[in-house]
């Protein structure tokens, strides 16, 4: 960590909380996560991203650019074409934003093993802790 960045951690600021905490949220919003990864490789059509983010509504795409724009992360430009085209791309601050998310997605690859091993044996400490266990019934 650079000195500026440890200093701006120690610098604890409450006007800036709100704002942490939903751009930490941002980075653990899915669909946040799915679309910004998908800018990354360049400036995408709305329709572009609504097929390749699988599983996203149109409503949630919709709702999804609007606050990663509203955030800096996302800049919208309309085309005027017959039909008006849009097309969303990552700025110089989102590009900034995708480098955490990156890092989070490669250390999960990177340790996917062990938390599946983890979660085997949690998952299996759970059901012997239930194979003991005898259901009462209350009248």
């Amino acid at each position: 960590m650079s000195q500026k960045e440890n200093d701006a951690c120690r610098s604890y600021d409450p006007s800036k909380c709100p704002t942490v905490s939903e751009m930490l949220s941002r980075l653990g919003d899915k669909w946040s996560v799915l679309i910004i990864m998908m800018l990354r490789e360049g400036p995408k059509r709305f329709s572009e991203l609504k097929r390749e983010v699988v599983g996203i509504s149109q409503r949630m795409l919709t709702l999804t650019l609007r606050a990663l724009e509203r955030d800096g992360v996302v800049r919208r430009t309309v085309f005027t074409t017959v039909p008006p085209s849009v097309e969303y791309e990552l700025t110089d601050l989102g590009q900034s934003f995708a480098e955490p998310i990156v890092a989070l997605g490669t250390w999960v690859f990177r340790n996917h093993t062990l938390i599946q091993k983890a979660r085997a044996e949690f998952d299996a400490r759970q059901q012997d802790g239930r194979a003991g266990q005898k259901l009462v019934r209350i009248a």
